[in-house]
């Protein structure tokens, strides 16, 4: 299974074009749309080749969730920590986005590796922000800090006006997505596929995996949650989250993995159906192959249609 990547690649691609050409003068204005509705716009103007301005808007909300700001809760702190003096938040943002900032390229490491790692690290603009909230939570629980919202439901949104719920607790964090697909085929491939994700994470090989459940109901941990949080056309998926999953650098991975949780399931539900097609396009080509085979050869009988008759003449030279 394909893991989907924590950063814009097309954002690094043009933060690399840009820190590479750093003292042409080249107007750059660049929109763009990823998965989940998140939107890009990136600005670089010909008087000031070397600051970089880069605007994010973040999925709509749903009513269970609350933005601080125009931002998930943490998110300016998790900025400042991530990119220390190389950006500035602009106050406010750009119209119809939910996050400015202004970056310094001139500022950047100039070990080549070490500024690539910072680029990739600005490119993951979008886990820095919607990960901020999640990353406190997830925090706590590996410094088995008990946090102010211990067995309180926390709504984080991940798709424009829905969210996933998580339940923080001393010893582990669960974590519940209501699954929600419009087309019924999608549904259909996405119930049978995480059964099977539920039932694979029981081989010995996933023993070290967070527990994970599948279940058509709501699971208990969503008593109290708002009754649109309870509608799921494919069921609903339970992570346990201990602290040994969080150790070290392992926090970064949970987090970028669960906050794009129902974007990895639609991704493989989509290439699913995509595979499926293509096989039953062969299989129609087969067969078709296969009849225009069993097909009886036509006789030609155009010859003897047009062909000269021929009387026949007795001995005499008298036609018969």
């Amino acid at each position: 299974m394909i893991l989907l990547q924590s950063h814009s690649r097309f954002l690094l691609q043009t933060l690399l074009n840009r820190v590479q050409n750093l003292e042409k003068a080249v107007e750059v204005d660049y929109n763009w749309v990823e998965f989940d509705d998140v939107r890009y716009h990136v600005q670089v103007s010909m008087k000031n080749p070397h600051l970089f301005l880069l605007s994010v808007s973040l999925p709509i909300p749903s009513a269970d969730t609350v933005f601080c700001g125009g931002l998930p809760s943490g998110a300016i702190e998790a900025i400042k920590a991530a990119y220390g003096v190389l950006v500035q938040i602009l106050d406010p943002p750009r119209d119809g986005f939910n996050l400015t900032l202004k970056l310094n390229l001139s500022k950047l490491p100039h070990d080549e590796d070490n500024r690539h790692a910072t680029l990739v690290k600005v490119a993951s603009i979008r886990e820095v922000v919607l990960g901020a909230p999640l990353r406190v939570i997830l925090k706590q629980l590996g410094s088995r800090i008990i946090g102010s919202d211990v067995n309180r439901l926390v709504a984080l949104v991940h798709r424009p006006k829905e969210s996933f719920f998580l339940v923080p607790q001393a010893e582990k964090v669960i974590v519940v997505y209501p699954m929600r697909f419009k087309d019924s085929i999608d549904i259909a491939l996405a119930t049978s596929f995480l059964q099977e994700f539920v039932e694979a994470r029981r081989s010995s090989g996933l023993n070290s995996a967070p527990p994970c459940s599948w279940s058509p109901s709501p699971p208990q941990e969503l008593k109290g949650a708002p009754n649109d949080a309870l509608s799921a056309n494919a069921g609903f998926v339970t992570f346990v989250i201990f602290p040994r999953h969080v150790e070290g650098k392992k926090i970064d991975r949970v987090i970028w993995s669960l906050s794009t949780f129902h974007a990895y399931v639609s991704y493989h539900v989509k290439c699913s159906e995509g595979f499926m097609h293509t096989r039953m396009r062969r299989r129609v080509e087969s067969l078709i192959q296969a009849l225009d085979r069993a097909k009886p050869d036509v006789i030609d009988t155009s010859k003897r249609a047009n062909s000269r008759s021929f009387k026949r003449l007795d001995i005499d030279g008298n036609a018969g």
